[in-house]
């Protein structure tokens, strides 16, 4: 069963704008901060409508899977750190300018985003799948898109798969800040279909059981993995973060928090 948990309260805006300074004082590269107490405090960023892995609770605080690993990490790195919700584009370009030390939003390693970052060992398997209407019969694999309007979250891998599809800039593919959005728009109509991650989906349906919706598996989509986002260079705080990975990999932490075995 995946367990959730309750993230540290969000940090005050005079304490934000300390760790910032302190950050951007260091370099172009964040690699932490010292909490006062000589514990060093990083900086994350997420995309927090992406349940199970992360959502916002009843009191305002960061939930889900990446929560999970992100404490046991840091548990036992004897690290602190803090999660904002930035959203899901602004993950990537506050890690660029260095006001984020990492990005954990559910984000998966491709070759393309290691140009511009670095990622630490996987911690979760996924893949995509599609989402259609529950009376749809139209539809039964990823060729059948092909003329449909296609809905996905913006620069995901399921905006990337929908592209190789339909076309790099075809009309037809509705991006979406996350990936609810987009499977609101196929429940509403405007979309035809809309393709996301397997994990989010499922998830999306447990807590919407009555929405008119159904997924399809295409056997083409291949296996994706995630891992936390750091900027490309910042050995020190990729190093600190996949320490923390093989050890919760190693003592059994992540395997069931997750529910799987990642190598």
């Amino acid at each position: 069963m995946l367990k959730k948990k309750k993230l540290f309260s969000l940090i005050t805006p005079i304490a934000a704008a300390s760790i910032l300074l302190a950050a951007c004082g260091t370099g172009s590269e964040t690699s932490g901060n010292d909490s006062g107490d000589g514990t060093t405090k990083l900086v994350g960023g997420t995309e927090a409508t992406f349940a199970p892995f992360e959502s916002m609770d009843d009191n305002g605080n960061i939930v889900g899977i990446d929560v999970d690993v992100l404490d046991a990490i840091s548990e036992e790195m004897g690290f602190e750190y803090e999660l904002k919700n930035v959203g899901w584009e602004p993950v990537f370009s506050q890690i660029t300018t260095g006001e984020l030390d990492f990005g954990a939003a559910g984000i998966t390693i491709t070759d393309e985003r290691k140009e511009t970052y670095d990622f630490t060992d996987p911690y979760f398997e996924a893949t995509l799948m599609i989402v259609v209407p529950e009376d749809n019969t139209d539809i039964t694999s990823i060729e059948d898109l092909k003329g449909k309007k296609v809905s996905v979250q913006i620069n995901s891998t399921s905006h990337v798969a929908a592209q190789k599809v339909l076309g790099q800039t075809n009309p037809d593919i509705l991006a979406y800040e996350n990936q609810p959005i987009a499977y609101q728009e196929v429940i509403n109509g405007t979309a035809d279909a809309a393709i996301g991650d397997n994990t989010v989906i499922m998830e999306y349906l447990k807590n919407n059981p009555d929405a008119p919706i159904k997924v399809i598996e295409d056997e083409s989509f291949e296996k994706e993995y995630y891992g936390l986002m750091v900027k490309k260079g910042n050995e020190e705080v990729l190093k600190l973060l996949n320490d923390g990975i093989k050890k919760i990999k190693e003592n059994g932490k992540l395997a069931e928090i997750t529910g799987q075995e990642i190598e």
